[in-house]
């Protein structure tokens, strides 16, 4: 069986008119994505960012902000809270949602519709409806102040969205391959684990990528669910820099853009996965 990649998405077909306003539309895009970043890396070189608003260069560079941060606040510290808790998370709610999508896209079964309705439908509960009766559940496992808790908290977060990607991915692999795989002996775990998992990498690995991401920036419940100082995951630290009187501004911006640093290398090394998962680039026979 002849196997090959489907052609990525190009813009070479486009006339000259519209190559242009393709890149002008980028650029755009592009400026009002990074005009938040841009303003807060700024700021965190001023003494007093609220003297020197906007995109005013800083009459002085001031780096008081960064050395308290890894100095006196330890920041490192929350790093290995977040990346464990993040990383976690991450491995565990892959791991079962990839499996449930693969059962749910590659076979029939009675009900498949209502799981895959149930599955989506999480997308669309806030989780501020679901505070108490998640808080009152940790609270009864006894997991509450611990990273466990806030591990089980984001394993069960983000269902829909991972489930919707990876779904998709594997409804996109010919099922001739799972029948070549089956006559040579493999069973079905077999077949997910060494044939189906390697073609589906770039879903799985968006979906992954997107999730973690996504923990790492949550702010709602790492604020509710741990108490101690030394567990707080980096989002939770930012509130250190508000008291009830003032704001420290300048080391504020510092950790924040000490904070961003980690998802974005992240996102730069897993670029091509994107490219690969949106632009349909399973295997076609």
């Amino acid at each position: 069986m002849k196997i090959k990649r489907r052609k990525k998405l190009t813009i070479n077909g486009l006339s000259k008119g519209g190559k242009i306003s393709v890149y002008i539309g980028m650029i755009l895009m592009s400026i009002i994505a990074l005009f938040p970043l841009v303003w807060v890396v700024i700021s965190s070189f001023k003494g007093d960012p609220l003297a020197e608003p906007g995109f005013a260069l800083p009459s002085k560079l001031v780096f008081d902000g960064y050395i308290s941060v890894f100095k006196d606040m330890n920041i490192l510290r929350y790093f290995g809270n977040s990346i464990i808790v993040s990383l976690t998370s991450v491995v565990l709610s892959i791991t079962m949602i990839s499996l449930s999508a693969y059962v749910v896209a590659r076979t029939e079964f009675k009900g498949k519709g209502i799981v895959t309705a149930l599955l989506l439908s999480t997308m669309f509960i806030p989780a501020t409806a679901m505070t108490f009766p998640v808080y009152n559940l940790v609270n009864n496992m006894g997991i509450h102040n611990k990273h466990s808790g806030l591990i089980f908290i984001y394993t069960c977060s983000g269902i829909a969205v991972s489930f919707f990607i990876i779904k998709n991915y594997f409804a996109t692999i010919p099922k001739e391959i799972e029948e070549a795989a089956f006559i040579d002996g493999c069973n079905f775990f077999q077949t997910f684990t060494m044939i189906i998992f390697p073609i589906a990498r770039p879903g799985i690995m968006t979906a992954a990528v997107l999730a973690f991401m996504n923990n790492w920036n949550e702010y709602y419940w790492s604020s509710m669910v741990l108490i101690d100082k030394e567990k707080l995951t980096v989002p939770a630290l930012l509130s250190q820099f508000t008291t009830s009187f003032s704001t420290n501004y300048n080391g504020l911006f510092s950790a924040i853009v000490v904070i961003v640093i980690p998802p974005i290398i992240l996102f730069c090394c897993c670029s091509k996965y994107f490219v690969e998962a949106l632009s349909g680039g399973a295997v076609k026979g």
